[in-house]
């Protein structure tokens, strides 16, 4: 670093606006370096709806990209549970824990509600169905005659590792009934959970259940300010095969929904009574029929895709899918193909080989491919970085360095890569489960970019030539770029023997009592034998122009961090870098 020279600051302050009783940054523009026809596109490249584990759906998510003002939300559902590859598909009643050899481990868990005055819930061998060997569950309920309210003997069931929730699409639970003692104050209760939605129709946001009762009234109705759906079934005289369709029974109960974005997040069976009543009955042989998974699950996604483009015209939704029985990759492409499982057990392999070959196969049908937290299976930063020079990002075009994973850990261990010109983007990401509150949860990224359109192909090329920074929408909703020698941009490779290299930063300015700051690294291309970054830290106001040093080494590289009052960082843009020779293997984008 030879001089600097501070400017005007390029952007004016930003004010705040209100979503619910949060008060967030609204963002204040900055032109893109050169001018050229770009605009700044807002981002959340990795959010998990009702086709993975959790809570979310799409109608979630996609109302808090909306509240929040984000142009882009890319959907990025785990393969093998769009897939339901590796899922139960049937649970015996044979006992509270029942293994399967290729399906993960089912495990019932009893939780009583009300003082009843008997409860019982056993696994026997007779009675049971005749449609299946081994035994059945038998649940027994005796509410005391003074009980108005249900007392109920409850089983909810689990799956190691979530094996059973997704989508409910398309799904269909068959269940095998003996109703002993049945009536109108004593019934069978059929409880499948799904997904948490915003307030929508005149009902209070919430999760919403799917009930199948039998003993009383019968038809469909909803309770619980809308939010508990009922099918209520007539009872017959012997063994009752049921098949309730999930689906069919969403879209009858709650016709504004899309019934497509339910998921099936959970089960529970329980006897319950009142006012003296006894319940009695017997389940067995319960089936989780899926259809249309093993053909094309992206469908079904873009089936919801379409209906929520009406509603949400604001927020561009783009298909992806987070692979993840190796080292987690995000792959985006509205033609996206699903990588095959290799096992037929939902088996992760963490071999840095096995996460390089699904790079490969993914660039067949992928726009883009990300690397995603990367610290999971390369838990130190020396161990990071020394994979990400190694395997040059095992291929991918993106790593997430802003993630659920310690950031400084992950901050270090790029500076390691870009010291090595390792020329992959830098983003930020959410990975939210939920969808019920973007700004509220400890990790809320979100990622921008300079680009000519939401259109796909578009953010995939800004991505890949990192035109791109991420950001806290809690702290700073700012704006950023980079330009060196007048021509080369934030991202991009400036090829150059000068002794010094200008350097222009453009950028909103940090929030109060923040800073702003010039990170320079030395590029020497020391590979494995030296794992630390070597960087000098330059403060500016919100812009300015720096005068770079470029003559050492290999060249050198140059990144903005805004970080707030506190020292928390609230904005990281990629590098530029100012080489003397062209690194192997540089993508176009970055050189053009």
């Amino acid at each position: 670093m030879a001089r600097r020279t501070v400017l005007a600051a390029a952007a004016a302050g930003a004010a705040a606006t209100a979503l619910g009783d949060r008060a967030v940054p609204t963002a204040a523009a900055a032109t893109p370096a050169l001018g050229v026809d770009e605009r700044a596109v807002s981002m959340a490249m990795h959010v998990h709806s009702s086709f993975s584990e959790g809570t979310a759906s799409m109608h979630a998510h996609l109302d808090q990209a909306s509240r929040l003002g984000v142009d882009v939300v890319m959907w990025t559902d785990h393969d093998f549970r769009l897939l339901a590859h590796g899922y139960r598909t049937a649970v015996r009643f044979d006992g509270l824990v029942e293994d399967d050899a290729v399906r993960a481990t089912w495990t019932w868990t009893r939780a009583d509600e009300g003082t009843a005055s008997y409860a019982a819930a056993t696994f026997v061998t007779d009675p049971r169905s005749p449609r299946q060997d081994g035994r059945a569950l038998r649940l027994q309920n005796r509410a005391p005659s003074r009980a108005t309210t249900w007392c109920s003997t409850r089983l909810t069931g689990s799956v190691k590792n979530s094996l059973a929730t997704t989508s409910l699409a398309a799904t269909v639970l068959e269940l095998d009934v003996l109703a002993q003692e049945l009536g109108p104050d004593a019934e069978l209760v059929l409880a499948a959970t799904s997904s948490y939605r915003p307030a929508t129709a005149g009902r209070p946001a919430g999760q919403y259940r799917l009930e199948y009762r039998m003993g009383g009234r019968t038809g469909r109705w909803t309770e619980a300010g809308g939010l508990v759906g009922v099918v209520g079934l007539p009872v017959a005289a012997g063994w009752q095969s049921l098949a309730l369709d999930l689906q069919a029974d969403v879209e009858a109960l709650w016709p504004d929904l899309v019934a497509v974005d339910a998921g099936f997040c959970g089960v529970a069976v329980s006897a319950r009574s009142r006012r003296g009543a006894a319940a009695k009955v017997v389940l067995d042989r319960l089936e989780i029929v899926r259809t249309h998974r093993s053909g094309e699950p992206l469908a079904l996604q873009r089936e919801a895709m379409a209906a929520y483009a009406q509603r949400y015209p604001s927020v561009r939704q783009h298909q992806g899918s987070e692979i993840s029985l190796v080292r987690h990759l995000n792959a985006y492409g509205d033609g996206l193909v699903l990588p095959t499982p290799p096992t037929p057990r939902a088996t992760k392999d963490t071999s840095v080989a096995a996460a390089e070959a699904a790079v490969r196969e993914l660039r067949s049908s992928a726009d883009l491919v990300a690397f995603n937290h990367p610290l999971e299976d390369a838990r130190t930063t020396e161990a990071l970085a020394d994979l990400l020079v190694s395997t040059r990002a095992l291929g991918a075009d993106v790593v997430e360095v802003g993630s659920k994973e310690d950031l400084a850990s992950t901050v270090a261990a790029y500076d390691v890569a870009a010291r090595n010109a390792v020329l992959v983007t830098a983003t930020g990401v959410s990975d939210d489960h939920t969808g019920r509150d973007w700004l509220g949860q400890a990790q809320r990224w979100l990622t921008s970019a300079w680009a000519p359109s939401t259109d796909l192909p578009d953010l995939a090329a800004a991505l890949r030539a990192g035109r791109a920074w991420f950001w806290d929408p809690r702290a700073w909703r700012g704006q950023v770029d980079l330009l060196a020698d007048g021509r080369t941009r934030m991202g991009g490779v400036l090829l150059t023997r000068s002794d010094s290299v200008e350097v222009v930063v453009t950028a909103t300015p940090a929030p109060a009592g923040g800073t702003t700051t010039l990170v320079v690294g030395a590029v020497d291309m020391a590979g494995r034998a030296d794992l630390s970054p070597r960087v000098t830290r330059v403060p500016l106001d919100a812009g300015g122009t720096v005068l770079v040093d470029a003559s050492r080494d290999r060249g050198a590289y140059a990144r903005v961090e805004v970080r707030d009052a506190g020292g928390s960082l609230v904005g990281f843009s990629n590098p530029l870098w100012m080489l003397h020779e062209a690194p192997a293997g540089a993508p176009a984008e970055r050189l053009g």
